[in-house]
């Protein structure tokens, strides 16, 4: 009898670490599947959820000349000096100037081109005068013979963001 219950424990206690060796084995390969997201929030806190696409921002800009909005976007470019702007590619070759509102919050100056970034704000059409324009391509660090050549104002879309966040 002594030995039926030393095979019966003997029995149980394989079984149950067969069970543990089975659900750390588990654990690493959903460990190993689950990617990592950081997200980076700049100036105010804000909603993520339902930001809008370049397409869908398009269509319900139309007609207008300014939107309070949340858009998500892929950043080309920040400051390369203190990180006080950036522009994020819109899709079909478009590109767009953000600021952010009062200087309250600066982007990282380096390493976040290719990024997705969501932000919060006003999208307006604006004019960007030849002093502006040679103060972007200064700040982006662009040649002499570049910024010689900026001789026009530009008429573009532009945002004021309230807050941001990049996501890595």
């Amino acid at each position: 009898m002594k030995k039926l219950l030393i095979a019966f424990a003997l029995i149980g206690f394989y079984a149950c670490s067969e069970t543990v060796e089975n659900v750390e084995t588990e654990t690493q390969e959903v460990e190993a599947v689950v990617e990592t997201v950081s997200m980076n929030y700049y100036g105010d806190t804000i909603e993520t959820a339902g930001a809008l696409k370049s397409d869908a921002f398009y269509a319900q800009m139309e007609g207008q000349d300014s939107l309070y909005v949340t858009l998500e976007a892929t950043i080309n470019e920040t400051c390369k000096v203190k990180g006080c702007w950036m522009t994020v590619d819109m899709g079909n070759g478009e590109e767009m100037h953000v600021r952010f509102k009062d200087y309250g919050f600066f982007v990282p100056t380096e390493g976040v081109g290719g990024m997705n970034v969501v932000m919060e704000g006003f999208a307006f059409i604006d004019t960007l005068d030849v002093d502006y324009l040679k103060h972007l391509a200064e700040d982006a660090e662009k040649s002499v013979e570049e910024i010689a050549l900026i001789t026009e104002p530009e008429i573009s879309m532009n945002f004021e963001a309230v807050g941001v966040v990049i996501t890595e």
